[in-house]
C-alpha cells in the first residue's frame, strides 16, 4: 500500500511503502496532531532492515532440531555456595569477595522492565509490596542489599538500572520520591531497553492495538547489553573502577548477586561468565538449564527440550540436565565490552504470543489462541562466548524466591515469595540465637542486615520474637 497523506514525512512513507506497511496508517484520517505524532515517533524509530530480518525470522520459526543439537550436552561441574572446591575453599571465596567489595571493583545491573500488571500493580514490578511485616516493595528489598553492602564495605555498589518503555517514566519517578531508595544517586544509572515490534504470524505484518499505536514489546533481558552500551553505561561503570558486573531480576527479593563468597568464585576462576544455578529436581521445572557441550557452555530454555530429553536421568537419579538457571549473573566488564562491540552477540529468539490487535474496522480483537511473533535476546547468550565460565549451585530457599504469578497460582506467587522471606528470616534469626512463636511473621530490613552477624550485633542471643516484627540495625 503507498502512502500518500501529505503529512508523512517522505522518507518514511518510502520506507513504508518498500516493507508493504501502508496498512498501520488506514486510521490516519481520523487521528488527531497528537495522536499522529505518537504514531509517526514509533514509526520512525523502526529499523527497516532490521524489520525485514525479523519477518524472515518469523517465516522460519520452526525449530525442530533442538534435541539433536545437544545430544551430547552434559551438565558441567558446579561449585556449591558453602562447600566450594579443593582448588577453591569457601573462606578463600569469601575472602576475596569481601576484597573485591572492599576496593569498589564490582557493580551491578537491575533488570527492571517488567510491568505488575498480573500481580495486581499497575506500575513496574518493582514496585509490588513484598515485605511480610513492612510491605517494603521489590524495589526497596533489593535496592537495601546494596545499601547493605555500602554499611559493611565501606564502598557504594554502582548500580545500573535497566527499564522499559512501560516503566522508565515510573521508575524515575519512584527513584526521586525515595531519595534513589538510599542510594547515593552518584552511583545510579537509568537506561532503557529498546521495543521490536510483534508481526502478525500469518502475513508478517505490523499490528497496531490502538489507531495511533503498534503492537511492542521490549527487547527481553538481553536487551540490556546495547542499551546499557548506547546510553553510556558502561563508560559509567569504567569511571567507577568496576572491572565486574553483577546483574539480577527486580522479581526475586532473595536474589544474591552480591554474595562475597558467589564473587569470590567468579574473580578467582578468572571467569569471564559466572552464573548461580539451582538444583533441577523435576523436569516440569520452569526453569532453563546450563549445559557443556564441545567446551563450550550455554543455556537452554525449559521449553526448548523436549519432554523425552527433560525427563532424561542419569544413573545417580539426577536429571541428566539439573543446572537451574535463575537469572543472577557476573560477567568480567572487559567480557561486555567485548561483546558491546559485536553487532551480532546477541541473537533474536521468538515467541508465538496472544497479542491483542485492531481488525479493519477499528475493533480491539483480543484472540485466544497465539496470533503473532514477538521478539527477545537473552543476556544468558553471551556464554558460549566466554573464555571461562563458572557455575555456583545455591540453595533455592537462600536465593531463589521469584515474583511471577498472582495470587493462589501453584507456584512463585506472591504467598511463596512472604513464606520464603520468612523462612530465611527465621533460619537467619536461629543461627544468631534468636527465636520466633510459631506463626509469626519476621522481617529483616535488607538495608541494615547483611547476615546473622548483623542480627547478632542487633538483638542479644536469647531473645524470643511473639509478635511480627522487622528487624534493623540501629
Amino acid at each position: 500500500m503507498r502512502v500518500q497523506h501529505d503529512d508523512v514525512p517522505a522518507p518514511l512513507a518510502e520506507a513504508l511503502a518498500l516493507a508493504g506497511q501502508g496498512r498501520v496508517l488506514r486510521f490516519w484520517p481520523e487521528l488527531d496532531c497528537a495522536a499522529r505524532s505518537r504514531l509517526l515517533g514509533q514509526l520512525a524509530a523502526i529499523d527497516w532492515q532490521e524489520f525485514s530480518r525479523l519477518q524472515r525470522l518469523a517465516r522460519a520459526r520452526e525449530n525442530a532440531g533442538v534435541d539433536a543439537a545437544f545430544a551430547a550436552a552434559v551438565t558441567p561441574p558446579c561449585l556449591r555456595l558453602g562447600v566450594g572446591s579443593d582448588a577453591i575453599p569457601p573462606d578463600a571465596a569469601r575472602a576475596a569477595g569481601a576484597g573485591m567489595l572492599a576496593a569498589g571493583t564490582v557493580g551491578a545491573i537491575l533488570v527492571a522492565g517488567g510491568q505488575g500488571t498480573r500481580l495486581g500493580c499497575s506500575g513496574p514490578k518493582g514496585l509490588v509490596p513484598v515485605g511480610p511485616v513492612s510491605r517494603a516493595s521489590l524495589f526497596s528489598v533489593l535496592f537495601g542489599k546494596l545499601a547493605a553492602v555500602r554499611r559493611r564495605f565501606g564502598r557504594s555498589v554502582p548500580l545500573a538500572i535497566m527499564t522499559s518503555s512501560a516503566t522508565d517514566a515510573d521508575t524515575r519517578r519512584f527513584l526521586v520520591e525515595t531519595a534513589h531508595g538510599g542510594l547515593d544517586p552518584d552511583f545510579v544509572h537509568v537506561f532503557r531497553q529498546h521495543d521490536l515490534p510483534a508481526i502478525d504470524a500469518a502475513t508478517g505484518d505490523l499490528l497496531l492495538d490502538a489507531p495511533d499505536h503498534l503492537a511492542m514489546s521490549p527487547d527481553g533481558h538481553g536487551g540490556m547489553l546495547v542499551a546499557l552500551a548506547e546510553s553510556g553505561g558502561l563508560e559509567w561503570f569504567g569511571r567507577h573502577g568496576v572491572e565486574h558486573v553483577a546483574s539480577f531480576q527486580v522479581d526475586n527479593p532473595l536474589a544474591l548477586p552480591l554474595d562475597r563468597e558467589f564473587l569470590g568464585y567468579h574473580g578467582l576462576s578468572r571467569a569471564e561468565f559466572s552464573t548461580q544455578v539451582v538444583l533441577k529436581r523435576e523436569p516440569g521445572e520452569r526453569v532453563g538449564v546450563v549445559v557443556e557441550q564441545g567446551g563450550r557452555h550455554a543455556v537452554v530454555e525449559y521449553s526448548d527440550l523436549s519432554p523425552a530429553l527433560a525427563a532424561e536421568r542419569r544413573p545417580d537419579g539426577r536429571l541428566r540436565f539439573h543446572a537451574g538457571s535463575i537469572a543472577v549473573h557476573c560477567f568480567a566488564k572487559a567480557f561486555l565490552d567485548r561483546a558491546a562491540a559485536s553487532d551480532d552477540s546477541l541473537p533474536l529468539h521468538l515467541a508465538h504470543k496472544a497479542v491483542p490487535y485492531l481488525d479493519d474496522s477499528g475493533v480491539l480483537v483480543r484472540p485466544a489462541a497465539p496470533n503473532a511473533i514477538k521478539f527477545e535476546r537473552f543476556i544468558f547468550d553471551l556464554m558460549p562466548q566466554a573464555d571461562r565460565v563458572t557455575l555456583v549451585e545455591i540453595e533455592p530457599r537462600d536465593g531463589f524466591a521469584p515474583l511471577k504469578n498472582p495470587a493462589g497460582s501453584t507456584a512463585d506467587a506472591p504467598e511463596h515469595v512472604h513464606a520464603a522471606l520468612v523462612d530465611r528470616a527465621r533460619r537467619l534469626l536461629s543461627e544468631a540465637g534468636v527465636t520466633v512463636a510459631d506463626g509469626v511473621d519476621v522481617e529483616l530490613d535488607s538495608a541494615t542486615i547483611l547476615d546473622a552477624s548483623d542480627i547478632a550485633a542487633t538483638l542479644p542471643p536469647g531473645t524470643h520474637i511473639e509478635a511480627p516484627l522487622v528487624i534493623r540495625r540501629p
